[in-house]
């Protein structure tokens, strides 16, 4: 029998933006947590220029009551000392960038795996961009658009990722003619629903709730819709 997590589940999808464009998400990512004191753990894409953003991320959430911040680097020299200390914090951030890279390194590591537990056991885990699309069932979705995806570099061949949920995710949706016939020609090709964000717009999960903040689109078997 097929346990169901779904309860369990708590995560954010930012599509991305700055700040000021975000706070309605970082607000929600703040009530899941309530009045506990917060911890963080920051994973970059990449090890490069990854503790220049820690410093950016630190600053940002600390403005919503977090106090501690821990760092982890899928693609560096780590010590397992350090990804067991990862796992302690209330949040973990998956950060953005190239997201076939992203996800070689977070499997080839052994951090994606022990994040499915992670998620299953209640905590929360927040995606930017590509490290939301690290929290669907695979990550195709990366590669559309094709004038603006992601390119494959690394030539990661199996896209399986968390699949916390059942639904994918297209981060930075621009509502172009362009982009919208690349995504409503993918969505046949696909059995899942699309969600797909402007930047400053999210998607929280909690349970088996979704909330939407600011324009979400869904694209399903060759059809668009406005879900806010």
């Amino acid at each position: 029998m097929k346990l169901d997590f779904s309860r369990n589940r708590r995560l954010i999808f930012y599509s991305g933006g700055q700040f000021s464009k975000n706070k309605l998400l970082h607000r929600a990512l703040s009530t899941l947590l309530g009045k506990k004191v917060r911890s963080l753990t920051y994973v970059p894409f990449t090890h490069e220029n990854g503790t220049h953003y820690y410093q950016r991320i630190k600053r940002r959430y600390q403005k919503f009551g977090f106090r501690k911040f821990r760092y982890f680097a899928a693609d560096s020299d780590f010590l397992k000392k350090e990804m067991n200390e990862a796992f302690k914090s209330d949040v973990i951030y998956l950060a953005g960038g190239n997201t076939f890279y992203f996800l070689k390194h977070l499997r080839e590591s052994g951090f994606l795996k022990r994040l499915e537990r992670y998620s299953r056991n209640g905590g929360i885990i927040a995606g930017l961009s590509a490290g939301s699309i690290i929290l669907t069932p695979h990550i195709l979705i990366a590669g559309y658009p094709p004038h603006e995806g992601d390119v494959n570099e690394v030539r990661l061949k199996n896209l399986k990722a968390l699949g916390l949920v059942d639904f994918e995710f297209l981060p930075h949706f621009t509502n172009s003619a362009k982009t919208n016939k690349a995504l409503l020609k993918y969505s046949r090709s696909t059995r899942s629903h699309i969600l797909a964000c402007p930047d400053g717009s999210g998607v929280v999960v909690s349970g088996s709730v979704l909330q939407f903040f600011g324009p979400t689109y869904l694209f399903f078997r060759g059809k668009k819709l406005r879900m806010n």
